[in-house]
């Protein structure tokens, strides 16, 4: 799927803090065999391999980190040693960076979206 033109000085490539935390969900995915769905493990992939994302996947990771805000509440979340579920499946859509640079992304859409 291509980018709309409008969209075209806006950068969908993740950031490398962002790619970072989606190889650390992996890896905790990996070692404790929990955390995420194979949609979740599809996103830290590519955000991980910092592909250029689609304006649909940065409006379904903005959907994904409202839906699981309360996640961030759990035992465990953010214990390394014994990683939540939550915690595990959070990084793999790139963590508090990743809901920051979704955000970010999201709101220069909208700004083209007005402007086109």
């Amino acid at each position: 799927m291509s980018t709309p033109k409008k969209y075209q000085d806006i950068d969908f490539s993740p950031p490398q803090e962002v790619a970072d935390l989606a190889a650390k969900g992996l890896e905790l995915r990996r070692e404790f065999e929990r955390g995420g769905t194979e949609v979740g493990v599809a996103r830290a992939r590519d955000l991980k391999n910092q592909k250029n994302l689609s304006p649909d996947t940065i409006t379904r990771m903005n959907s994904y980190f409202s839906r699981h805000q309360s996640d961030k509440e759990a035992e465990n979340f953010g214990n390394a040693e014994n990683p939540s579920a939550g915690y595990i499946a959070w990084l793999l859509w790139g963590g508090d960076p990743g809901r920051d640079w979704a955000e970010r992304i999201a709101d220069e859409m909208e700004k083209a979206d007005n402007e086109s």
